[in-house]
């Protein structure tokens, strides 16, 4: 049982900036949410991969195809370490995925948007991603130490992943006038659900306060999602694009862009299942799970060959 010495002890060790490690005391709660949290972001990385592999086939060069390859690559390898960072908190990797599976955990609401075509990969890159890194940067100074060594090497690669995005969408704006057009739909499609990405705003979202407590989180959702505006209107002028928005302006006052409201409905339709590709998320995830089952066995099977041999000898 806890006690309220043993909470108190643990908020000022994080109080000083010290990293807890998996076989340190933590309160429960603290687990769980954490559990809650990287087994969330790893979801989203693994399924993250299903929008853009869509294109491998069809991407217009053999460069673009060995980039798209490479980026989908890293996101599966940052599944990888995200699933290894939870189960440092006792929770089987077999239990996270059944959840995913099932639908008790979820996953970033954007990944259950079409990509509609080429210029959706370059949005998706430049804004999806750099919501990422706005939010996962932060992250590397998390309290928890195994989450935050993960995020260091993550956020590397996120860097190569929105410069990549960024680069379609600049070769586009600046192509014909049908590419254009393509690179400015695609912006408008993917500009409020990248908003939606950082998750509720404050005063909706039912952990904030305890997590930057604790300093799993270091900054809320509306500080964050501001940072991202900021940094993407003078992006978005220097493409020669719009960002869908009449209600964006430069806030003097404030020294940050006001912009719209979000629309709150949508995003909650999405993150219950009801967006327009969530079943079908799902069932490619599902559908790899099964076929590979196989493979996990024959894994299963070697590994516990070497320990039979090593064990007569």
């Amino acid at each position: 049982m806890e006690n309220q010495e043993q909470l108190d002890q643990f908020q000022a060790y994080v109080d000083q900036e010290m990293k807890v490690e998996a076989k340190d005391w933590m309160p429960e709660k603290y687990r769980n949410t954490l559990i809650r949290q990287i087994a969330q972001h790893a979801h989203s990385e693994v399924v993250g991969m299903l929008p853009e592999a869509n294109w491998v086939t069809r991407a217009p060069s053999l460069k673009r195809k060995a980039i798209l390859l490479a980026k989908i690559q890293d996101e599966g390898g940052h599944g990888l370490y995200l699933y290894s960072a939870c189960e440092t908190l006792g929770v089987d990797r077999d239990t996270l995925i059944d959840e995913l599976h099932d639908g008790t955990a979820k996953y970033s609401s954007i990944f259950n948007y079409p990509t509609l075509n080429w210029a959706d990969i370059g949005a998706v890159g430049w804004l999806v991603d750099g919501a990422a890194i706005v939010n996962q940067v932060s992250l590397q100074r998390t309290s928890y130490g195994p989450y935050s060594r993960a995020m260091i090497r993550i956020c590397k690669e996120e860097s190569f992943h929105q410069r990549q995005g960024y680069v379609i969408m600049m070769e586009m704006a600046k192509g014909t006038p049908a590419q254009k057009a393509m690179a400015q739909d695609a912006l408008n499609r993917w500009w409020w659900p990248s908003l939606m990405m950082f998750g509720p705003s404050d005063k909706d979202s039912l952990h904030s306060q305890q997590n930057m407590a604790w300093k799993i989180k270091r900054h809320s959702n509306d500080e964050l999602r501001q940072k991202f505006v900021d940094m993407t209107v003078p992006q978005t002028e220097y493409l020669g694009l719009t960002l869908p928005d009449p209600d964006l302006k430069w806030n003097a006052e404030r020294g940050h862009y006001d912009f719209g409201e979000i629309n709150w409905d949508e995003f909650w339709q999405v993150v219950r299942g009801n967006g327009k590709c969530n079943k079908e998320r799902i069932a490619a995830r599902q559908k790899a799970h099964d076929e590979g089952a196989w493979v996990r066995e024959a894994a299963l099977a070697y590994a516990a060959k070497k320990r039979n041999k090593k064990g007569a000898a």
